[in-house]
Formats: structure tokens, sequence, C-alpha cells
């Protein structure tokens, strides 16, 4: 096959305009080309003037090297698709692996082992997505928080409710596996082209409950409800697990344990460090979320072309002299700031997008990196220190999970807001005029005013005064990390640390590479002689 990049498009193009510019490329007719299918497209506004589709497609074609070497450009190769393929299992244990955690890790570590002949026991804490959604909508609604079943804890992870991005910015050749996946269990196929692919809340818990019906078909035992709460270490590494689900207690015997339990499991933490499990501190992010017109934000960004594009987003970052950095985080085009909470008592926010970004709002994180000279050298230090600012946030709104927030312009001025102005907060159950300053540190919320003047000259309407933050995020990644070496495994032997919750991801697709890696090391039966 033969791979055509930067082929230029306008706006208005359709189907047969891509396969006569890669024909014109290759200096044939499109006629002698076969079937040409697209591999990545993106958008290029670097001219508000004249916005542009940019296009990468692979064809066939008789005698395709001599049209290559005829070609004369470096945008035109030879390309042959390398599908991934599991290694061989070597396992031979006669006990099931088990599977803490059905977030996007968990998953597909269990779905890689179950259709490689080795069915797991999954255990997760909370329910499945079908009830987990009234949960959450419950609680969104002003009824009471399950500290079970919320936007942190259930079938699917916290990134069930998100935008469901699927971009990483890592380069593995499971990513494509990844995104097949999604698709084969009823994602659209442009998140296979798309340069920053998303699928929404949506489609993804359908997505998630097919995975779930795959799993069981091939022989996963998958308990909700169930929560670890212990491990048995001998002499050669994990003997057996100890888990809880309600009244009940149990103890599993185990010598493969995938530990994908999430972020925001901080009993998990406690447990495994008073257990022994190696552990270190790490630095994650804090701040707030922050709310424009979505109509202005793709306005700025595509120009009169706006109309014709998807909502746009954005992406900023920025190092201040004082060795700060402020950044953007999991932005949501047309979509809503949602209650995240988890644990009774604080407030806690993130964002969501339905796969139609429809909404009237763009919102994203607006976070600043915080680190053990922050909070402190102590494993856990970080985790208290997120639970520090969450309850802060709660009192600052009000004691009933409703969010503390503030119009740009008041917080640029140091002055609380009374009333808010401007655009409708997307926020359930509700947000409560006040001041950031109440429920930030002041090195995070010093950084973000100085953040938010240079962003405005990279993205116009940034520093809008009607726009509004809400407080707080404090979730953006795990604040520890369970060690684990080259064989992914723990320094107790049988442990497997996995996804973001572990430390070791940063997203939901580069959170399910990590768990098929964690697969293929549990699989190879001798991990201590493989060092994937």
């Amino acid at each position: 096959m033969i791979k055509i990049q930067n082929i230029s498009l306008s706006l208005d193009s359709a189907g047969e305009d891509l396969c006569k510019k890669a024909a014109k490329a290759l200096g044939v007719s499109p006629d002698a080309l076969g079937p040409v299918r697209l591999l990545r497209r993106s958008v290029d506004a670097r001219k508000k003037s004249d916005v542009r589709y940019i296009c990468t497609v692979v064809a066939e074609a008789e005698d395709e090297a001599r049209l290559v070497q005829r070609a004369h450009s470096p945008n035109v190769t030879l390309w042959m698709p390398e599908p991934y393929r599991f290694p061989a299992a070597g396992r031979t244990s006669p006990l099931r692996p088990v599977v803490v955690g059905m977030g996007p890790a968990g998953l597909f570590a269990a779905l890689l082992l179950a259709r490689n002949g080795i069915p797991s026991t999954v255990l997760e804490r909370g329910r499945a997505v079908e009830e987990r959604t009234a949960d959450v909508e419950r609680f969104w609604s002003g009824g009471a928080l399950d500290e079970g079943s919320n936007v942190q804890f259930g079938e699917g992870g916290a990134g069930t409710f998100s935008d469901g991005k699927l971009n990483t910015g890592t380069h593995d050749p499971r990513i494509s596996a990844v995104l097949e996946e999604f698709v084969r269990h009823g994602a659209p196929e442009d998140i296979l082209w798309q340069q920053k692919p998303h699928v929404g809340t949506d489609l993804l818990r359908q997505v998630v409950k097919s995975i779930r019906e795959e799993l069981l078909a091939l022989g996963c035992d998958i308990r909700f409800g169930h929560r670890l709460t212990g491990l048995t270490i001998g002499p050669g590494g994990l003997r057996s697990i100890r888990a809880e689900a309600g009244a009940e207690r149990y103890e599993l015997d185990c010598d493969a344990l995938v530990l994908a339990p999430g972020h925001s499991a901080r009993d998990t933490f406690r447990m495994l460090r008073d257990a022994g499990i190696p552990m270190e501190a790490k630095p994650f992010a804090i701040g707030c979320r922050i709310e424009h017109r979505q109509t202005a934000v793709s306005e700025a960004q595509f120009g009169p072309a706006w109309e014709k594009l998807p909502p746009a987003d954005y992406k900023l970052a920025c190092h201040l002299p004082g060795g700060r950095s402020a950044f953007t985080f999991c932005v949501c085009p047309g979509g809503q700031v949602v209650a995240a909470a988890s644990e009774a008592g604080g407030v806690v926010t993130n964002g969501m997008s339905l796969r139609a970004r429809d909404g009237a709002n763009i919102n994203g994180g607006f976070l600043v990196g915080v680190s053990p000279a922050d909070f402190g050298p102590g494993v856990l230090d970080g985790v208290a220190f997120q639970e520090q600012w969450e309850r802060a946030a709660f009192a600052a709104g009000g004691g009933t999970y409703r969010a503390p927030a503030q119009n740009v312009g008041d917080f640029l001025s140091g002055r609380p807001s009374v009333r808010l102005s401007g655009l409708s907060p997307t926020y359930r159950p509700g947000v409560t005029p006040g001041s950031l300053d109440r429920c930030l540190p002041p090195a995070v919320t010093d950084t973000l005013r100085a953040a938010i003047s240079l962003f405005d000259r990279k993205l116009r309407g940034f520093a809008d005064p009607s726009a509004l933050l809400t407080g707080v995020e404090t979730r953006s990644s795990s604040p520890v990390r369970i060690l684990r070496d080259l064989t992914f495994q723990s320094p107790v032997r049988g442990i497997f640390p996995c996804g973001e919750g572990a430390g070791y991801a940063g997203g939901i697709t580069s959170a399910a590479v990590d768990g098929i890696r964690v697969a293929e090391a549990v699989a190879a039966g001798s991990p201590d002689a493989l060092a994937v």
C-alpha cells in the first residue's frame, strides 16, 4: 500500500476530491487506484481566511514501489500495516488472575487475558454502568452522594463521565488496537482517523457495557460492589487477596493481581502502604474548571469558518518566572462541568461532553502543577492535600455539594463574586458565588491569575471577565505511584500495578495501553525472566 500525507482539502470538499488529490500526488488517474482509506484528518486553522483539512490516506495500486519512487516526495511512501498481536501465553498457574478495577486499564487487561485463554476474576467496588449512571444522575439532581457509585467509582472508571477523549501523547503500536476495540464495541469509526478522537460520555457507556458482555462470554467472573481490602504476602510474593462486599468478607488465592484501582481509591492506597507495598508520592495538579461560550472559542480558533466545523477545543500551557506552570486539561467542547466527589464532605469538579458536543459552553481544567515540595514527602501527603482543598470547596459552596464559582473578572480583581454574570454555569447540583481564594492555595491562585493574561494572548477571549471559574479540580492524576519494574511487577512479586491510579497513565487510551502491557506480562508465565 502507499501512504500519502499532507493532502490539503477545503472544508467543502467531498470524498471524491480526496481520491483525486491522492491520485494527483502519484501522477495517476483516480481509476488507477484501489480503495482510498483515510488514516488521519486534522484542521489547519493557521490562516483564518482559508481554514483547511489536512489528510493522510493509504491507497492500493499496481506497481506501488515504482509509483512511490516516481513521486519523489517525502509525503509519498510505501506503507505496510502492522496489526497488534498478543504474544503467546506461557502462564501455567491453575489460579485465575485477579483484576481490581474496571477502568480502561483493568478492562483491557481482563479483555486481552480472556481472549488468550486466561479468564480472570474482576473486582469492581462500584456498580455496573447502567446502575452507576442512575446513581450519578440522582446525585447531580440534588440527591445523596453514593460513595461506592459515583463519577470516580464504577464500571468504566472515571473516564466514563468525561469527554471520552482518546488522543494520547504516547506512541505505542497498541494504541491502534485500543481504538479498534472501541469501534468493535460500538464507538464511531471516525475515532480511527480523527486527529483528536472522542467518543462522548453517552456512547462510551455503551462501549463499556459491550466490553463487559464479552468478558462474561469469555468466562470472566465479574463482581460489582466488591472492594479489595487486604493482601497476604509470603516469602515468594503474593499468596492471596482479601475483599469485601457489604457484610461479606472473603479471601481468594492469587499469584497475579492486576492492580488498577483508579486515582481516587484512597482507602486502597492506605491499605497498600500499611501492607508494605513500595509506593511514592508523585506530582499532580490542582485548580478549577473554566467555562466560556462555545461559539466565542470556536470563532477565535477557526475564524469565519467556525460554523462549518465541529466545536473547537484548545490546549494551553505556560511556565512562569517563579517556576510554577499552569495548563489546561481535559477540555470539553459543548460540555458541562460535573460534580465528581467520591467522599462525603468534599467538592470535586471534572468536565464531560456528550458525543454531539452541542452544549452552549466549553469547559476545561485550569490547573497548576504541585509536588511534594508543596504538600510533604510522605507517601499519602498528596492525598491529604487533595482532601484539604476539597473540604474547603465544600465549605465555600455552602456544605451541600454546590460548588464555589467566580467570574474571571472578579477573580483577577481579587474580589468575591456576589452575583455571577454572563454565561450560565453548567455544574449541578448548582454553584455558589464567592471566591476561589478560599479553596485553593495562594501559590495556585496567584499562578492562575498570571496565566489568564498569558493564555488570552494565545486564545482571544480566554480572559473574558464574564467567563466562569468553578472549583475545585484535584483529581487530574494520581497523587501516588505504586512502584513496579521492567516486568511490570511490584517488588512484591505477583502484584502488577496498572493504569492511571497506579501512576502509569494519563487518560483513557494510555490507561488501556498500560492494561494491555500488563496483560502481556501476566500471560508470559515467567515474568521474572521477561522485561516487556
